[in-house]
């Protein structure tokens, strides 16, 4: 669906240029656009890189480890339809440590993986299950420590100090963290409380 809606856009964009003879502007943009989409994937892959190896070296020295049985019974509490050595629940921890560090692109697949076991515990109906509207809200507003993609971001276009976004970022993320939380669960209980009439 999302491709027709581009395809559309994208059709529509040029026959109003061709219409207002603007087909020069246009061009001139999707070149310029092109350019700058790839200074920015070159600046991004190079922190992405730096900071999946640290994950790396992270993992390897028990970092994760660590800090997965740092956030487990935390993760416990908000998921507790899920048991405690299901893998839902390994994969969830590792998308929030993912989260935690920035690297939303390493904790994409970890997130759907996530909802994937969620999906088999919930015995695959087609409607969300508890846990997963709760993961997809935390993991929508997650707490981060080190924005890597907006540093990179701002490095790439020159940035005189481009880290002096973390702590905004972090005071950012923790109050939507803590938000989306208490909105599903004020969702949650009122549901509860709806069905119990």
């Amino acid at each position: 669906m999302i491709n027709i809606i581009w395809v559309g856009l994208t059709v529509i964009g040029i026959v109003f240029a061709m219409i207002n003879g603007t087909m020069e502007q246009v061009n001139a943009a999707v070149f310029k656009g092109a350019k700058d989409a790839v200074t920015i994937s070159i600046g991004l892959i190079s922190v992405l890189v730096f900071w999946l190896g640290l994950m790396k070296v992270a993992e390897k020295a028990g970092l994760l480890e660590k800090l997965s049985q740092l956030f487990k019974p935390f993760v416990k509490r908000l998921f507790p339809e899920i048991p405690a050595d299901h893998p839902a629940m390994g994969y969830i921890l590792s998308n929030m440590i993912a989260n935690l560090f920035g690297l939303g692109n390493a904790a994409t697949p970890l997130g759907i993986k996530a909802m994937e076991q969620m999906k088999k515990l919930n015995g695959d109906k087609p409607a969300a299950s508890r846990s997963m509207i709760t993961f997809l809200a935390i993991n929508t507003s997650s707490i981060t420590l080190i924005p890597t993609t907006v540093i990179a971001v701002r490095m790439t276009y020159g940035s005189k100090s481009p880290t002096d976004i973390v702590g905004p970022t972090l005071l950012a993320t923790i109050i939507s963290g803590i938000g989306a939380i208490l909105i599903d669960r004020y969702f949650y209980h009122r549901r509860m409380r709806k069905e119990r009439k």
